[in-house]
Formats: C-alpha cells, structure tokens, sequence
C-alpha cells in the first residue's frame, strides 16, 4: 500500500496528471463556456504533458439555441407517453390533454341515470317530471283559498312519506270503505304519540286507500312555526275553527279533527290508548251544519313510536310550547333519539254517523251536541280495546 501510486480524479489514469496549477482537460470540459478555452499564462510543470493534447481553437460566441416548442404545436406527435435519452438524462413527453367526453357517452349515462330513477318506463315517467317542473315555474296550478297545493301534495309530501308508512310502521287499515266516495264528511280520530305524526300517516292512508285528501285541522302552534306553517297550509290543512270546517265540509271536502288536542299527543306512556277529553264538540256542531257524516278513526300503534316517560314544564313555559317530552332515547341520544321506534299500526274506520236527519237548529242545541259528542268518542275507544285485544305484539 506504501508503493500505491494515488492518481487524482479527473487525470484520465494517467500518471502526474491534476497536480499543476492549471485545470485538467475533464475539468475544463465541465466549465460553463467550454467553447472557449483560455490560453494558460504561466507555463506549469506538467506542460508537457498539457502539449501533448492540442487544444480546441478559440470558437467565437454562438448564438443561443433556439427554445424548444411545445408539444401542443406539433402536429406529427404521438400522444401517448413515450421516454427519450437527451444529454444522458431521460425525459418523458406529457400526454395530449383530453378532447373530451363524446355525446354519445353522455347519452347512455343520462339513459342508465334514468332507468335507475324512474324504472324501466323511464320515459314517460321523465316526460311528465319535465312538465311537473315546468307547471310550478311558470305558475300554471292550483291553490285553493287556504293555501292547499294538490300537485305538491300528491307528489312530494305523500310520496315523502309513504314508505314510511308501509315498510317502518306496516300500516293496516280497516272500513275504508266508510269513508264516503265523494261529499263532505269529517273523521274523527284519537290522537297519540309524543309528535303528531298520526295525522300525516292517517291523511297517506286514507288517500291511497280513497284516492281523497284530507283536509286536516290543526291548533295555533301549528300555524305558528315558519317552516311547518308554510308545509301544513300546503299539504290541506288550516286552522282549527268552527267556520273553516263548516265551510269546507260544505264544500264536499274530507275534514279530520283531533279533538284530544295536546293532551292527547302529550299524556304519559301509562296513560296510553286512554282518550282525553274531546272539548266542547265543536266538530260536532259544524259537522251539523254542514249535514256531513261524521266517521271515527282509531289508531292503535302511535302510542308506542315515542314513549313519553317524563316532561320538562319550565322549559316548555319558555319555549311557549305544550310540553318538552322526555323519551327512553331522547334527549340522551340527541338527533338519533328523534328516530320513531318501528310499531306496528292499525287503523280502522268506523261505520259513519249521520247528522243530515237532525232538524234545523239542532246544532245550537248543547245537549244534543253532547251527546253526539260522547257517541263518537266512546266508538273510538271500544274499537281501542278491541284493536290491542287482537294484536299479538307492539312491533308486528
């Protein structure tokens, strides 16, 4: 190792070379501006072996090279990605960018869309959403004078809410056919459930089972909230008064009326499938002067949706609302605690009272109302009795 002849890098192998003053060859071929070479100044030691390499002629300053073009501009490119060796370095050419999808494409994508969406006669179906959309734009349908929109109706809050009612709650309905075919009439029915969601399922019900909309009446508070309001006064319902009712009975409408009000929806769980007090008979009286029948709904399955364990009076005060419920997942599972649990229902239809035989006037006398009154509600809760003797398990 002591006799090893170290020669420097950049001599090429040959002995006694990068020892001088000057640069090697290799190295001044490594210099920007190697076209041109400066003459040395002073001749070193290894001049010699320097003359012994003749060196490249002074060339004068070349223009700069011209900037390559892009690959856009060239016609004659491939477009696919192909590897070039340029000065010893390896350079990849960009692909063209994309001329797009063809028409073609998005045709059979909009026509695979819609056979998902409307089914196999997804045509039609298409034809007449473009003319539902185009209707509501231009403003050409209906609204009676309490802000009741059929088509809306129809097509968007009871096509909302039919599957939950016929896979969630498995809605059975019986004497549907009680309900008369066409006039007026009022249906009276128990009310339940913590929310009043008996009331959008009986009004699915009894339109799929009818083909007739009901016309439900609601209470203040109703009518009070900014977006139920505007959804409520749409979907048929209006308040709840005497004359509103008589006039749409009169009409030929289907009315339905909740007499038990909030203390139907908002008694305790052991209090369930008890009716409340069903006021003054109200209903009763503009049914009367409408001559309409009047036909008893009972539910049985509501009751079960929102087991109300407890209540929250001071906090309902201040929210000027009827009462804060207190459910077994509500409020400890906030949102998902507002899931209503899968009961199974029954609704049955009972057979109409007649009020078109009672002599004129009779729906200023008090007792006569009464006793009406006490009629309808002790059919309502006989057929209760009936309808949980019968059911074998709250959940199917």
């Amino acid at each position: 190792m002591g006799d090893a002849e170290i020669i420097p890098i950049g001599t090429r192998g040959r002995p006694g070379r990068g020892t001088g003053t000057r640069p090697s060859a290799a190295a001044r071929g490594l210099a920007p501006g190697r076209g041109k070479s400066a003459k040395p100044t002073d001749a070193g030691p290894d001049s010699s072996d320097d003359a012994a390499e003749p060196e490249q002629p002074e060339q004068p300053d070349a223009p700069p090279p011209a900037p390559e073009q892009p690959e856009a501009q060239q016609p004659d490119a491939d477009p696919t990605p192909a590897a070039t060796e340029h000065d010893g370095a390896l350079e990849v050419r960009d692909r063209e960018p994309t001329r797009g999808i063809p028409v073609g494409d998005w045709l059979a994508a909009l026509q695979h869309a819609s056979r998902e969406v409307f089914g196999d006669q997804w045509e039609p179906q298409l034809a007449r959403f473009i003319a539902f959309l185009r209707r509501r734009l231009t403003g050409d349908y209906e609204v009676d004078e309490y802000g009741f929109d059929p088509e809306i109706t129809e097509r968007l809050f009871l096509a909302a809410l039919r599957p939950l009612a016929e896979k969630w709650f498995r809605i059975e309905v019986r004497g549907a056919e009680n309900i008369p075919a066409e006039g007026g009439a009022l249906v009276v029915s128990n009310h339940s459930g913590t929310i009043p969601v008996d009331t959008v399922m009986s009004t699915v019900a009894i339109h799929d089972h009818t083909g007739r909309y009901l016309r439900p009446l609601g209470a203040d508070l109703v009518f009070r909230l900014p977006f139920v309001s505007v959804v409520a006064r749409k979907g048929g319902a209006t308040l709840a008064c005497n004359e509103d009712a008589e006039r749409m009975m009169s009409s030929g409408e289907l009315v339905g009326v909740w007499p038990e009000g909030f203390k139907g929806i908002g008694k305790p769980f052991s209090e369930r499938y008890k009716l409340q007090r069903f006021g003054r008979g109200g209903f009763v009286s503009a049914a009367i002067r409408a001559g309409v029948p009047i036909v008893p709904l009972s539910v049985v399955g509501a009751e079960e949706i929102y087991p109300l364990v407890g209540n929250v009076p001071s906090l309902a005060r201040l929210l000027g609302v009827p009462y804060i419920p207190i459910t077994p997942l509500f409020p400890w599972l906030g949102p998902l605690g507002l899931v209503p649990l899968p009961s199974k229902w029954y609704l049955e239809f009972g057979e109409p009272i007649r009020t078109d035989e009672y002599d004129e006037g009779a729906a200023d006398d008090p007792m006569l109302v009464f006793n009406v009154t006490d009629q309808v509600r002790e059919t309502i809760q006989q057929t209760l009795f009936t309808l949980l003797r019968e059911r074998d398990s709250v959940f199917r």
